[in-house]
This record gives structure tokens, C-alpha cells and sequence, in this order.
């Protein structure tokens, strides 16, 4: 048995340690107190953390187990929900069954919000939420570190150096999730290291052949790989990506300048963010679990990007970034929503032309994407009915 204690989440166990130090975090309870309460922590923040504190300490009494973490944590994605998004849809998750488990694969727009969506969407379906895959480089806060592990998140170790370190490293995070899989627990990865900042989703052929390290003694193919895991494409679809000007700016400066150096904590300002911005209108798509046969990890990445790809729906900021850049065939769409459209204008305006060019492509390419895949520009998925 493989040992996974330096990447696997918390258990029931190990709940109410980690919730009291939680709770006693200095920068956690700074968080939520401008979370609960922006304005109260503009101008009176001892008064907002220590009303924050109050809160967290009665709220979190009962938690004890990973299914209460659960629970606590839908409420305040509930209101996420409420409160940043217009119209949350869902097709195809009822192609799958509620007690069985799968390797979800999606496209990575946001750090917390794809895979947060992803479990509030399943969760309500009647489904157990995923085990999630985090890089250790979002890690670097203890309070961060303990809030995802709680949230069944495992660790991918990128900070690892050396040829034989990151080997093991992998056939660590390939066996913890295989285990996972045949201990009847979903798991859901990127599709990629990172997110899709240009709007360019593609799967990372390295990923899957991470992930075919697991069952290399079983599957001499990938063909068998398909075979024996549950893999499922998941499109994720907003329709104004909440970190695009941050992405925007950032591309521009490596364009002209050859790289980018973060400032502390842009990750976590990053996940705020991508938690709070408004985001217009967004969907999800469930693919059904792959089939066929696939000679190599290029062709089953192919094969999965055709389905994401496929999934992912047009809304009225991807059609018209896309006629900005010229390009034909974009697919009709539904109708502006006014605030959608007015957020999304405010966006452009008095943008450096390099930055604005690069929150084009943001939205743009998505259209060039299926283009050069060779899929139907025209072909959107349906929307469903939103999820109460």
C-alpha cells in the first residue's frame, strides 16, 4: 500500500483539531470577515474579525465529521451562488448513476469555483461530492492548506525537484487515485497544470499518462486504460470569468516583458476573487464516462477535448469577443442579460490595447477552439433547467 499521508485529505477523525485551529486562524478570520462583512471590515476590521470569530466559533460547534464540513460548506456556496451568479444550469449528470465513481476531468477556468461548482452540483444531485486535486503551490498558508484538505482536497507535490522525487510523486498521486476510484470515491483533476488563462483549453497528454501510472501492470494501452477508469469530461462554462482582467494583464506583461513574477498571495487573492466576482450566467456539462480506443495519451487527450470543448456553452461575451477577432462562423447565441452586458463593457473600457486584446482571446477563443478541433462552431449544448 502506497503511503499517502503527505497528499491525502483530512478524515472524521482529524475534523475537530483541525476546525479549532481553524477558527483561531488570524488570517482565516480576517478573511471571513470581510466575506461576511465588506463594509463593517472597511472601517471598523478589529470590530469585523471579532464578530467573525463569534460566528465561526457557534457555526462550527457541531462540525465534527467531513460530511458535517460538507454540509457547512454548501451554505456559503449557496450564497456564493445566490449572490455572483445569474442562471446556474446543468445538463448530463443523469447519464451517470449516484452510486457509482468517477474520474471527472474538466477544463480549469478558476481555482476554487470549478471544482466548488462541480461537488454543489453533484452534491444536490444526490451524488457524493469529488476528492479534488490541488497543487501544493496554492498550499503555502497552513490555515489554506488545513480549509482544502478539510474540503477533501489531496495535494499534487509540484514544488518536488530531482527525476526520482517527481516519479515518486506521481505514482503517488496516480495510486491515491486509483485508490480512491475503487474505493467508490469520485475524484476530479484539471485537465491541465494551471488554469486556461488565454481561453485555450486543452488536455495536458502528461496528466493522463500520470494517471495511467497507477495501472501500468493491468493496461498496456490506453485503450485498457479507458477500459478501467471511469473517465468523465466536464465542461465548465462562465459567462464573464471573474479573474479575466488579472489573466488579461498578466499574459500582456509576459508578452512584452518575457515572464511574470506573482506577488504574495496572488493565488489566494485570486481565489477570492474568482469566488466573489460576478460571473453572469453559468453551465455545466457532463459528458458520458469515455469509450474506444485510443492508441496514446495525444489521442485520448484529443478525444477528451472534443468532448469538453463540444460542452462548453456560447454565451454572449465568447460570440462577440470572437467577431472582435475576426473570427467567421460564430455561433448564435441567447441574449445579452443587461448586467452581463454592462459588466462586460466596463471590463473594456480604458483597457491598455495589448490587455484588452488578451480578455478578447479570454472569451474569443473558445470559438477558435472548436475550429481548429474540427467541431461544429454552431453546435451548443442545451441549456437545462437551473439548478434550484
Amino acid at each position: 500500500m502506497t503511503d499517502f499521508e503527505s497528499i491525502r485529505p483530512y478524515e472524521d477523525r482529524e475534523v475537530p483539531e483541525v476546525v479549532a485551529r481553524l477558527v483561531r486562524d488570524p488570517s482565516l478570520v480576517h478573511a471571513a470577515a470581510i466575506f461576511s462583512t465588506p463594509r463593517l471590515a472597511s472601517w471598523a476590521p478589529a470590530l469585523a474579525r471579532w464578530l467573525a470569530a463569534r460566528v465561526l466559533e457557534q457555526r462550527t460547534r457541531e462540525v465534527t465529521t467531513i460530511s458535517d464540513v460538507q454540509n457547512f460548506l454548501n451554505g456559503y456556496m449557496e450564497r456564493l451562488v445566490a449572490d455572483t451568479i445569474e442562471e446556474l444550469s446543468v445538463t448530463g449528470l443523469d447519464s451517470l448513476t449516484t452510486d457509482g465513481s468517477y474520474l471527472y476531468i474538466s477544463n480549469h477556468r478558476d481555482i476554487f469555483m470549478d471544482t466548488g461548482l462541480l461537488n454543489y452540483v453533484i452534491y444536490h444531485a444526490g451524488h457524493q461530492t469529488a476528492r479534488s486535486a490541488v497543487g501544493d503551490n496554492l498550499l503555502t498558508e497552513k490555515y489554506a492548506a488545513d480549509l482544502m484538505r478539510l474540503n477533501k482536497s489531496f495535494v499534487i507535490e509540484r514544488s518536488v525537484t530531482g527525476t526520482r522525487a517527481v516519479y515518486r510523486s506521481l505514482s503517488r498521486t496516480s495510486d491515491y487515485i486509483r485508490h480512491s476510484l475503487e474505493t467508490n470515491h469520485s475524484v476530479w483533476i484539471a485537465q491541465r497544470d494551471g488554469r486556461a488563462k488565454d481561453g485555450f483549453d486543452r488536455t495536458e497528454p502528461a496528466l493522463l499518462k500520470m494517471v495511467a501510472l497507477a495501472h501500468r501492470k493491468q493496461a498496456s494501452s490506453f485503450a485498457e486504460l479507458v477500459h478501467r477508469v471511469p473517465i468523465v469530461p466536464v465542461s465548465i462554462s462562465y459567462e464573464l470569468d471573474p479573474c479575466d482582467l488579472q489573466k488579461a494583464h498578466e499574459l500582456a506583461f509576459i508578452k512584452r516583458w518575457g515572464e511574470y513574477h506573482k506577488a504574495a498571495n496572488e493565488d489566494l487573492m485570486s481565489i477570492v476573487q474568482g469566488m466573489t466576482n460576478y460571473k453572469g450566467r453559468v453551465h455545466l456539462h457532463f459528458s458520458a464516462p469515455m469509450t474506444g480506443s485510443y492508441e496514446d495519451a495525444e489521442s485520448l487527450a484529443l478525444g477528451i477535448d472534443a468532448q469538453i470543448i463540444s460542452g462548453l456553452e456560447v454565451f454572449p461575451t465568447q460570440a462577440w469577443a470572437a467577431r472582435e477577432l475576426g473570427l467567421e462562423d460564430v455561433p448564435a447565441t441567447s441574449d445579452w442579460l443587461p448586467k452581463v452586458k454592462s459588466a462586460f463593457e466596463a471590463r473594456l473600457k480604458g483597457l491598455p490595447p495589448a490587455e484588452r486584446l488578451e480578455l478578447l482571446n479570454g472569451y474569443g477563443n473558445l470559438i477558435r477552439n472548436r475550429q481548429q478541433l474540427g467541431l461544429n462552431a454552431q453546435a451548443t449544448v442545451p441549456i437545462a433547467e437551473p439548478v434550484s
